[in-house]
This record gives structure tokens, C-alpha cells and sequence, in this order.
């Protein structure tokens, strides 16, 4: 199903990579900068919410009042909707610090899930993971009273994470891969995982489960083939391919698309193809039959009705 009727939003900023709704209808999203803003009255009104002073990167209702912000260099913070301050929830695991905090999900009773893509390269860095396949990507658990555990790891690029709708287990995008992987959580296969959906036509990024039930999963490019040389290159070759600038290494295609899947790992819809004004669809977020898009390289957020709706 080819895209439909999209609607960009200018978002006064650069890179809105994730996108969250709040239940009035205003899109909170984090830009490059470091800003938290909030957009309502369909995007005619912008209000700033906070500055993380790092880059924000996936991003979650969190409390009552409160968002839950990933940011790829400051860890996993909260966020004052009404007083705007931000406080660090989780900065270290392991004893270290994460060097690309990138994606979360909240349970019902607050236990939040959140990956790590890699101990190798920061954020950015982030073509140089894909291109070595570091396969250093983590998955962590926070629980309500501060304990800490990791749940998964040697995972490639670490990326969105979503708990299906019973929170039997928790889905997590391998990017680099190609797949999802999913970690269960209950039952007499906790602590166990296995490959949710895999075989992808195009790089998962955020995932986010939607008002509907599904997981909904943002692809930000189909696959790339000159990455695919690239990285059977012998090392030295491959690190000569990572020094070039951007546009002369494999870059993603301006296509993009979206998955909305069920919770047994059946896809239920499936768009995909060009955006006029819009590429790099990083983020996805499914509410009351409405699809908002985020994009790590745009200065806009989209949005387009729900199939079906």
C-alpha cells in the first residue's frame, strides 16, 4: 500500500527522529538541538517543553505529567510537562555509561524497557555500526524500584523497543539485521527469545505499540545493496569506506515505509514508497486512526490517516 494524503508539519528545528501523542492530540517530539517541543492546533502552535541538552532521540508518555526521553548521550530522563526540568532516570549501566541511548518502552505499572545500540559507536557514528555489524546492541529493564537488569545483548543495532498489549514479552528492532526480536517476559518462556518477524525488506528503526493493538514499525529505508558489498570488504577496506564523507558511503534511499503488526507476529498492514518532502522515517506512532511519522534528517514531522480508517 503506497502512502496516501501525508501531511508535513514544520517543526521550527532539525530532526525530529520520534514522535509521541498525548490524548488531546498534541505531538511531542525531540529535535538535533536538544529541544523537547510540543505541537498542537495542527502544528499551528509550538510550545517549547524542555532542552535535554544532549540529542533526544525515542520518546514516551510517562506519568501523569511527565514524558520519557531516550537521549542518545545523556541515558534514559524525565521530563517535566509543567515545569519543563529534566532529571536522569538511568545514565549508567553496568557501571558505564551508555554510548547511544536510543529507544524505550513504559509498562503499565512504570517498569521501562529501553536499548542501547551499541559499545562501539556513538549516535554520530551511526553508519559506521551498520557498516561493521558490531552486533554490541543491548536490551535493558528498569524496574519501578531502580534495579537494573539486561535482558538481551549481541544485538545488532539496538533500536525501538514495544511491549505487545498483555506485556507478555517486549519487542525489540535489530536495524542492521533486518528483523525483530522478541524477549519473553511471562510464561514458561521468560527470559527467552527468539526472532519475531524477520527476513524485513527495510531497516527497522523506532517501533511503538498503537492504540489498535498493533506494533507499528518504521522502516527508514529498504535495504541498501551497496552496504551489503561494503561490509564483505576485508577491514582495512571497510574502515577506508567509513572515513569518506556521507555522501560518498552507502546512504539510505528515499523510499521508506511502515509495518503494523499483531502481537504473534503477523503483519496486518504494510505501506511503503516516496514521501514527497519526506525521507529517513525514523519514527511511527499509531493513535486514534492517525499515523504521525518522525525522521532523523527532516525539519518536519508527518502524518496521514491509519489504513482502514
Amino acid at each position: 500500500m503506497a502512502f496516501d494524503d501525508v501531511q508535513l508539519i514544520p517543526v521550527n528545528g532539525y530532526g525530529p527522529e520520534d514522535v509521541v501523542v498525548d490524548g488531546l492530540g498534541r505531538v511531542y517530539t525531540g529535535l538535533a538541538d536538544g529541544r523537547i517541543i510540543r505541537l498542537s492546533d495542527e502544528g499551528r502552535r509550538i510550545d517549547l517543553v524542555a532542552d535535554t541538552g544532549g540529542r533526544p532521540l525515542g520518546i514516551e508518555l510517562f506519568g501523569d505529567d511527565e514524558l520519557l526521553v531516550c537521549d542518545a548521550e545523556r541515558g534514559v530522563l524525565v521530563v517535566s510537562l509543567g515545569a519543563g526540568t529534566v532529571r536522569t532516570l538511568v545514565a549508567e549501566v553496568a557501571g558505564a555509561p551508555m554510548l547511544f541511548c536510543n529507544n524505550a518502552a513504559v509498562g503499565r505499572d512504570g517498569t521501562v524497557y529501553f536499548s542501547d545500540t551499541s559499545t562501539r559507536f556513538p549516535i554520530t557514528r551511526w553508519r559506521d555500526d551498520l557498516i561493521e555489524q558490531t552486533g554490541t546492541g543491548r536490551l535493558f529493564r528498569r524496574s519501578p524500584n531502580g534495579t537494573i537488569d539486561l535482558l538481551a545483548d549481541s544485538l545488532h543495532f539496538a533500536n525501538g523497543v514495544a511491549l505487545v498489549p498483555d506485556e507478555s514479552c517486549v519487542v525489540v528492532a535489530e536495524t542492521s539485521a533486518l528483523r525483530l526480536r522478541r524477549i519473553w517476559l511471562t510464561g514458561e518462556r521468560a527470559g527467552t527469545n527468539d526472532v519475531f518477524l524477520g527476513d524485513l525488506r527495510g531497516f527497522p528503526d523506532n517501533i511503538s505499540t498503537g492504540s489498535d493493538g498493533l506494533i507499528w514499525v518504521a522502516q527508514a529505508s529498504p535495504k541498501v545493496a551497496a552496504l551489503d558489498r561494503v561490509r564483505r570488504l576485508p577491514a582495512l577496506l571497510r574502515s577506508v569506506v567509513r572515513s569518506l564523507p556521507d555522501w560518498a558511503q552507502p546512504s539510505p534511499a528515499r523510499s521508506c515505509g511502515v509495518l503494523a503488526v499483531s502481537a504473534r507476529g503477523e503483519i496486518m498492514h504494510d505501506m511503503g514508497g516516496e514521501i514527497d518532502g519526506f525521507h529517513l522515517l525514523t519514527g511511527v506512532r499509531e493513535c486514534a486512526g492517525r499515523l504521525y511519522f518522525g525522521s532523523l534528517q527532516e525539519g518536519c514531522v508527518a502524518t496521514t490517516a491509519a489504513p482502514g480508517t
